[in-house]
């Protein structure tokens, strides 16, 4: 049996009921941030480790599989907790495709990456799209985006922006080109002062409500308490384009609108202009599906998007979301069902749930 140091002692206090919990329950999601070590055995062991669960008065914890060797314990040869971290083998190898997609003149097939990581297409891809959030072929199409953008700033001619990026042909540019930027490619390298975004301003139960339109459809429906603070917002968010306010027939728009925010149960048949990275616009996708009434958890949404892993990225993605209830985060909540944070305030969030949740 190995020996029990005071040390060890100080790992038996209040805290430890969670790491139980976490082995009780062979949590994976739980490896790396403990070991846990049997008495008895003189054995230490992932939480997800499959042996026979111990008593929990024989166990210990530790931060690292360093502490528990130097108390004495030996690695188990069931989950092998003393070896590298299978998650940060992955991570490097995705870090290092990244780069190699970022450095290479044409984006490299998923056939090349495969080659390159050592692993079958159907297991890289799978990697991948779980670490990044994004499949190869999205992450490699978001830097040639980064890249269009860039060089057009940069006074590049649109013919050898999308050269240079990596598009073989204009046809395939000009084909993705609107969707990419929002508007012309010369209407982008002009800064987008020719492109028109139509606004108007109103009042609701929740507050000030601001509603912008381009020529794609909704862009911005924003909330808050003062309507001076919701067009400065508009404007440094579209600070290139030409701002109109609507006319009477906008407003009709806008009462429409409005009613979406009074009653949240109820469907707006209307285009919207999402913008976004490819990430964001596959969890605003997953938002607009949760129905009227229904939460989720950012960790339950992240798993729906096919990203278990990127629960932060997830939140990000939410806070990011100028479409207020018409692409509706404030369906998201936390784990044990309380309120998160709302771009638009607590209350706001709160008020929308209850009367989705009262209709």
């Amino acid at each position: 049996m190995a020996p029990i140091s005071a040390e060890n002692t100080e790992h038996e206090k209040a805290g430890d009921d969670d790491r139980w919990a976490a082995v009780a329950a062979r949590d994976p999601s739980a490896n790396g941030k403990f070991v846990y070590a049997v008495k008895t055995t003189g054995v230490y062991c992932l939480p997800c480790c499959p042996s026979r669960q111990a008593r929990r008065a024989n166990v210990l914890f530790f931060n690292q599989p360093e502490e528990a060797e130097a108390a004495g314990f030996r690695a188990c040869q069931r989950c092998k907790p003393d070896r590298p971290k299978l998650a940060e083998q992955q991570q490097a190898m995705v870090v290092d495709l990244c780069n190699f997609i970022v450095s290479a003149e044409q984006a490299p097939s998923l056939r090349e990456l495969s080659e390159r990581a050592g692993l079958s297409s159907y297991h890289l891809h799978r990697i991948f799209k779980r670490i990044t959030g994004v499949t190869p072929k999205a992450y490699a199409q978001a830097h040639r985006i980064r890249q269009v953008r860039t060089r057009l700033n940069n006074a590049y001619t649109v013919s050898d922006a999308f050269y240079d990026a990596g598009y073989n042909s204009s046809s395939r540019f000009y084909a993705k080109s609107n969707q990419m930027l929002g508007m012309t490619p010369r209407q982008f390298r002009s800064g987008g002062e020719a492109t028109p975004i139509y606004f108007a301003l109103g009042e609701c139960s929740l507050g000030s409500i601001l509603v912008a339109q381009s020529e794609r459809g909704i862009c911005a429906i924003t909330l808050g308490d003062d309507p001076a603070v919701l067009l400065n917002e508009l404007q440094q968010q579209f600070s290139t384009a030409r701002l109109v306010g609507g006319d009477a027939d906008y407003e009709q728009l806008v009462a429409q609108v409005i009613g979406l925010i009074e009653n949240p149960s109820t469907l707006l048949d209307l285009p919207l202009d999402i913008r976004g990275t490819a990430f964001q616009q596959r969890v605003w996708q997953a938002l607009q599906t949760i129905r009227p009434g229904q939460t989720i958890n950012y960790r339950e949404l992240a798993v729906r998007i096919g990203s278990p892993a990127a629960v932060r990225a997830v939140a990000s993605a939410c806070a990011a979301n100028v479409l207020a209830v018409a692409i509706p985060c404030h369906r998201v909540v936390r784990s044990n069902g309380e309120l998160s944070g709302y771009r638009w305030g607590i209350a706001r969030k709160r008020a929308l749930l209850d009367r989705e949740q009262s209709s």
